[in-house]
């Protein structure tokens, strides 16, 4: 038997243009030859939809729509889809109204529904405010074959594996009890970094420890913060990988079941990703372009500093949009180096991208003019620093305003960390493109993407030169911040590892300076609060999935 293995890039909420890629794809799979159609959880809807599973109407349009769907498709096919069921015994048991379910359409009917059990409720996931676990191992059959039915997080549940249990059963042992011929898995699985290896061991022990077939079909796309990055794979009897569909790409995969030996037969399989760096912008690229398009925006707008931030960002927007659809404003000051410019305009010609330069020095002199009275007796500090910052986000926004653009903010997550951005100034934007990129990673991207493009895209002199804000004369980062090696070492321990002040400090860092970065990570959260969306790329974000409270008075230590 062949089954096609649908790696789609929903839109959140578009129930018709959803069901028709779905439809489409199941027209090249009969074309394949193919007798069953898997697609990713909530294909039907897309991943995740959050609030919108709270209005009753959008949950009716789902369940018309899928109605639709079953009618509409190829009758000699058998296609799952991601859907949601109403959980019709809600009223009587005080449980959530909505199932996440697996539809199994065939014949023009949908013939069952499959629910997910285990319900992820961290990180960005917050699956029990809507649904009800299932009770009930699911499974069908099909041409003789009985076929395990998981939803995501049905998987990760392997006490073996993880070397503890989360949930109180798990349903990949369940089906192996049952006797099925094979586990299939239907996913809307958010990338991090490394995390398909994960995937991949994970899986490779459950079909070998459970000595079943498992196919996993992953969602790709960006939705709002979170990439999904799709590397839909399936593995044989012996635990081997024998197929793969692309990353961060729409695939269709096609895989054969072999009736007699009851496993998977080798497939087409997709490279991995050489290095974390090409794995990591191939994931803001995605993010990137699925964000501008998705929010029906078509071109975008940034401020280009002659910094390796706004150069990068530049890059990835560049790549994801093409250079027509990407605007550099270069905002000079009267503190802003001369190689500044240089290196902006370099950067844009190596890109090909549209500039141009608005001055701030008469804009500075007005906002001064007008507080000199109210300023008068204080010191220059950081209020009049900010002042240019805030002129070149108001700048920005205007732009963005007049001619539609999407305004793209260029922080790196260790700036977003300490506080070393400035409200309405700097943070402004639609989208934080690199916001979960620490800047020590900012230029590795940055080496890679010169080394891969075998010409120098990202200007040397932007990769060698101190960064600094240039918000006063001779301004550099390390004014105010230890060195960046050491910061974004001391981020990940506390951030990623969730390390006291204590365990960093006997890490090898220096007290003094693990004691001030612990206050600037909790001061800062009132601005990282009203931050734009940052695209997700690590297993601790500041985005969905980071929960502090800003008027608190804990702090770590």
């Amino acid at each position: 038997m062949k089954i096609a293995i649908a790696q789609l890039n929903p839109i959140i909420g578009d129930l018709p243009g959803n069901a028709q890629k779905i439809l489409e794809t199941a027209q090249h799979a009969v074309s394949a030859n193919a007798s069953l159609l898997l697609t990713p959880e909530l294909s039907l809807c897309g991943y995740p939809p959050r609030d919108l599973l709270l209005n009753p109407s959008f949950v009716e349009a789902m369940n018309t729509t899928l109605q639709k769907l079953a009618k509409d498709l190829p009758p000699n096919l058998a296609v799952l889809v991601g859907t949601v069921v109403k959980n019709t015994e809600a009223y009587i048991t005080g449980g959530k109204t909505l199932f996440n379910s697996i539809a199994w359409l065939e014949a023009g009917k949908i013939k069952q529904y499959f629910h997910k059990r285990l319900l992820p409720n961290y990180d960005v996931f917050d699956e029990k405010r809507y649904f009800e676990p299932g009770l009930q191992a699911n499974y069908f059959s099909l041409d003789d074959i009985n076929i395990g039915v998981t939803i995501c997080e049905d998987l990760w549940n392997d006490e073996e594996f993880w070397g503890k249990r989360s949930y109180a059963v798990n349903p990949i042992a369940d089906l192996s009890i049952l006797g099925v011929d094979l586990i299939i898995n239907l996913s809307a699985s958010p990338y991090t970094v490394g995390k398909q290896k994960l995937r991949e061991a994970m899986l490779k022990h459950s079909a070998v420890n459970f000595q079943e077939p498992v196919i996993y079909t992953n969602q790709v796309g960006g939705n709002d913060d979170l990439i999904f990055d799709g590397r839909s794979f399936a593995l044989n009897l012996q635990g081997e990988i024998i197929c793969r569909a692309k990353g961060f790409e729409t695939d269709l995969l096609i895989v054969e079941f072999d009736e007699t030996q009851r496993d998977l037969q080798l497939g087409s399989i997709s490279p991995v990703y050489e290095s974390e760096d090409e794995e990591i912008w191939s994931a803001l690229v995605l993010g990137v372009r699925d964000y501008v398009n998705k929010c029906r925006f078509s071109e975008v707008v940034l401020g280009l500093s002659g910094g390796v931030d706004s150069a990068l960002v530049a890059a990835i927007a560049t790549a994801a949009l093409g250079k027509e659809n990407v605007l550099g404003i270069l905002m000079p000051s009267p503190y802003s180096y001369e190689h500044s410019i240089s290196d902006a305009l370099a950067l844009a010609d190596n890109l090909e991208i549209k500039t141009h330069i608005l001055p701030i020095g008469e804009l500075m002199q007005g906002f001064d003019n007008s507080l000199v009275e109210l300023f008068a007796g204080t010191e220059f500090g950081i209020a009049e620093e900010n002042i240019q910052s805030r002129i070149r986000g108001n700048l920005l926004m205007a732009i963005a305003n007049k001619f539609g653009y999407l305004l793209l903010s260029t922080g790196n997550k260790s700036e977003m960390a300490v506080g070393y951005c400035t409200l309405y100034g700097d943070m402004n934007g639609g989208l934080a493109v690199i916001a979960d990129v620490p800047k020590t990673r900012v230029y590795s991207l940055c080496h890679w993407l010169n080394f891969h493009s075998n010409r120098e895209i990202i200007p040397q002199n932007i990769l060698t030169k101190p960064p600094s804000a240039e918000l006063k004369p001779c301004q550099v980062d390390q004014d105010y911040l230890p060195a960046y090696e050491i910061l974004d070492d001391i981020l990940q321990r506390l951030v990623h590892d969730h390390q006291s002040g204590e365990q960093i400090v006997a890490s090898g860092h220096d007290s003094a300076i693990v004691n001030r970065v612990l206050q600037m990570v909790a001061r800062a959260e009132f601005k990282r609060r009203q931050a734009p969306p940052g695209l997700k790329i690590t297993d601790r974000a500041f985005g969905t999935g980071w929960r502090m409270p800003i008027a608190r008075v804990f702090s770590i230590q």
